[in-house]
């Protein structure tokens, strides 16, 4: 998943009325629609964003369910922010649960498309939506997922660029899920070209206002996603 705003607290005395709804209801609503929209470029059957190949490969190996094997990926990967020293946020938890039982849950109701013009359908809608949930889960600055986390955490403690980190995490988690069995392909290249322009269009759109720190009579600018 992708880089997000610094987790802000629960709430604040200065937060506009009913701030702190909207963050809850985007938070969870991004990360149900993320799980269900990388359950379509499953049932597409046309490639997988990376980290869902690599899930995709140990589903196929341990006889698990893709959303439980993301789950426990997500868990694991957390543990890896111990040494980083890497704080979690509600949404880091969150991202852990959601996601697979998001994904697992829209994968029983949605059977594999057979057709082309099908699979070419799911492939567009599974990474618009993922771009849409994106927007709407980082927006809501709860911290971020626990594979972004490991990215910035190994980001401050190489010094190396978020983008080397990033793309050197991504090819690596690719190539072992593809030899694993894990589907890579034509979707997997779309996705990778997409997911950036729709996420930062879609951080715009569901961009919240900053809660008025105390002391200050206006409310600080929002962080711009990188």
């Amino acid at each position: 998943m992708h880089a997000s705003s610094p987790p802000s607290p629960l709430g604040s005395p200065a937060a506009p009325p009913g701030l702190l709804t909207r963050r809850l209801v985007q938070l969870y609503l991004g990360l149900a629609l993320y799980g269900a929209s990388s359950a379509l470029l499953v049932r597409a059957g046309l490639g997988l964003d990376p980290w869902d190949v690599f899930h995709q490969g140990l589903a196929e190996r341990l006889g698990w369910s893709i959303g439980t094997v993301s789950v426990a990926v997500g868990a694991l990967v957390l543990l890896l922010w111990w040494p980083l020293r890497q704080r979690p946020g509600l949404g880091t938890i969150s991202n852990v649960f959601a996601v697979g039982l998001s994904m697992d849950a829209t994968l029983a109701f949605v059977p594999d498309a057979r057709h082309p013009a099908v699979q070419v359908l799911l492939l567009v809608g599974g990474v618009v939506l993922n771009g849409i949930a994106t927007g709407l889960y980082i927006s809501a600055r709860f911290g971020p997922g626990p594979r972004d986390g490991l990215m910035t955490g190994l980001h401050r403690r190489t010094g190396r660029s978020i983008r080397l980190v990033r793309t050197g995490i991504e090819l690596t988690v690719l190539a072992v899920g593809f030899l694993l069995g894990g589907t890579a392909g034509i979707g997997t290249v779309v996705y990778a070209l997409a997911i950036g322009p729709l996420a930062q269009f879609f951080l715009r759109f569901f961009e919240l206002p900053e809660p008025v720190s105390s002391g200050s009579a206006h409310p600080a600018p929002a962080a711009s996603p990188s």
